[in-house]
């Protein structure tokens, strides 16, 4: 398909996709904040009158303790808990199928998901199949999910995906490698716990990632060409805390002060891509984590930088805001000279906290498929300047090396 036509679609797609976000119902949502809130959230769960929660999560935070933490009074409340631990990094629909035999099961009333982004996401789908007949392989899609699904909480562990404040779960095939984004306004957390005693473990590799990740999420709802709601102050919040806090929190993991600033910094930039959408980075990170099994948050450092250079002259603008921002230039710099000091602050940051700029994974004769991927994932997303399949094969081959 030619450029044009692409752009004329693309453009289509972007009306499409805003009307119908303004005929979807609203969510409520609630955070609650600040070491101990996990025990603030479960006393939540207890007061709406709930008598059986599943808690969805992965085997290493029950084997650490964390879980039995973070639900201590529901433990130790009359109701039924169970568990699902079967989550593993980008859960699949065979995970998703095992979860919903559990809730199904102990006809489960809520769904709490306590973890990283893997665990929240397949709580959502979870929570979702539950309550109808449909194959979650038929939701995805932009607002695909229309029907009531569990009551669902979430409780991060990482600071990265801003999944407990998004309607949005990505899923991975078995088979195909191929991953998907299922949405829909009724998978948004009616509450989530962002508690930094709870992430204060957490190993400084995955610290780096999934900041690198919420900045990510921050970026491309920032310089995306949807106008809509609280996108650009939510932005501008979540890559100013990153920007902040990320280095401490790699340095030191027991600072609860970065902690809590990286877990309110991923928060907010969750709130701005729930708006819309993410971006180019995120349409080839995502063949990244399907063909190689690169991490969500490693995949997009790898990218993030290379795809702010390509899109530099069509968003000039917000990235010369946020140099601004950052403090990485001063007011009356040209905006160029601007837009590339935000680029390069960016790389900074992301060598600062352990990150390489290349991966040894990549195979050169892959990048014909995965540029035709990522332009197809990319046409659907609000961004500044599509990719075109030349510029794709170049990003590749820098992360290459």
């Amino acid at each position: 398909m030619s450029m044009f036509l692409r752009k004329t679609k693309h453009a289509f797609y972007l009306r499409m996709m805003k009307f119908f976000a303004g005929l979807g119902p609203g969510a409520s949502h609630r955070a609650f904040v600040g070491s101990g809130s996990s025990a603030e959230l479960s006393k939540h769960i207890l007061r709406t009158g709930v008598k059986k929660v599943l808690i969805v999560t992965d085997k290493p935070l029950r084997e650490l303790g964390v879980v039995d933490t973070a639900i201590a009074p529901l433990l130790a409340s009359d109701i039924d808990v169970v568990f699902y631990d079967g989550v593993l990094p980008d859960p699949t629909y065979e995970q998703v199928a095992a979860g919903v035999a559990v809730a199904r099961k102990q006809g489960s009333q809520a769904i709490l998901a306590i973890g990283g982004g893997s665990s929240i996401d397949a709580a959502k789908i979870i929570a979702a199949s539950a309550t109808s007949d449909e194959s979650p392989k038929d939701w995805v899609g932009f607002g695909k999910v229309k029907h009531d699904v569990l009551k669902l909480y979430a409780i991060p562990t990482t600071s990265g995906t801003g999944s407990e404040a998004t309607m949005g779960a990505v899923i991975s095939d078995s088979e195909t490698h191929l991953k998907g984004v299922i949405s829909g306004s009724t998978l948004l957390p009616a509450a989530t716990a962002l508690d930094p005693a709870l992430i204060a473990g957490l190993p400084p590799h995955i610290t780096a990632a999934t900041g690198m990740d919420a900045l990510t999420h921050g970026i491309e709802a920032y310089i995306g060409v949807w106008e809509r709601g609280s996108r650009l102050e939510d932005a501008r919040l979540g890559i100013k805390l990153v920007f902040e806090n990320l280095a401490a929190a790699y340095h030191d993991g027991s600072n609860l002060e970065a902690r809590a600033g990286m877990a309110m910094g991923a928060y907010y930039a969750g709130l701005a891509i729930n708006q819309v959408n993410v971006g180019n980075v995120h349409a080839i990170a995502h063949q990244l984590g399907g063909k190689y099994g690169i991490p969500h948050g490693l995949a997009n450092a790898l990218v993030l930088p290379h795809v702010l250079e390509f899109c530099q002259l069509e968003a000039s603008r917000p990235l010369a805001e946020l140099a601004l921002l950052v403090g990485a230039g001063k007011v009356g710099e040209p905006e160029s000279q601007l837009a590339q000091k935000f680029i390069r602050a960016v790389r900074d940051l992301r060598a600062e906290v352990g990150i390489p700029d290349h991966s040894d994974k990549l195979r050169r004769e892959d990048f014909e498929a995965i540029a035709e991927l990522a332009m197809a994932e990319g046409d659907g997303y609000p961004v500044p300047r599509l990719l075109d399949r030349g510029s794709v094969l170049s990003i590749l081959g820098k992360i290459a090396g």
